[in-house]
């Protein structure tokens, strides 16, 4: 259960818990301050829950606003569309609106599941995709340094102690 933190912009009024909207909902219509008028704005805080849905939260900057779409949408993506989301939004600065529910910025990220730009070097070596390497050569091959050549368009990042190393299109 994904548990988060209304603090209201009054100073003078006090804060509530809330995991779904109807709690939201109903706790926002007794907020009062200390004058006894109604507390209208707040900022939303992330407090518990799984953290690749912490991790999405910051990244898509949720506010009051916006808060109905993301309880339902951390229902509903998979995992991986949390994962390129994250990296889309949060690291490549596309512009995404939750109330669209429009994935398709996240096929502007490639993603690999891999643990390092080595590893990610060593997969494009295997695949072939620099061409055909003779078996004697392939112990000759400085690694490191295409995957320091590969850091010029490729990043790593941990998502929910998930290595993954990513490009912007």
């Amino acid at each position: 259960m994904t548990v988060f933190y209304a603090q209201p912009y009054d100073i003078s009024a006090c804060g509530f818990y809330f995991s779904d909207m109807d709690e939201y909902d109903t706790k926002y219509s007794k907020c009062r301050n200390s004058f006894g008028g109604q507390v209208e704005e707040f900022e939303i805080q992330f407090i518990d829950g799984e953290s690749i849905d912490a991790q999405l939260f910051g990244a898509l900057d949720i506010h009051q606003g916006n808060i109905s779409y993301f309880i339902d949408a951390i229902d509903e993506w998979e995992e991986y569309e949390k994962q390129a989301l994250i990296i889309a939004v949060g690291e490549c600065g596309y512009d995404f609106d939750i109330t669209d529910n429009d994935l398709s910025v996240i096929e502007n990220v490639d993603i690999y599941y891999v643990d390092s730009l080595r590893d990610l070097a060593e997969s494009f070596v295997y695949e072939g995709l620099y061409g055909e390497i003779p078996d004697t050569l392939q112990f000759y091959i400085d690694y490191d340094a295409i995957a320091r050549d590969l850091s010029v368009d490729f990043s790593e990042i941990v998502i929910d102690n998930t290595r993954i190393v990513y490009a912007c299109s």
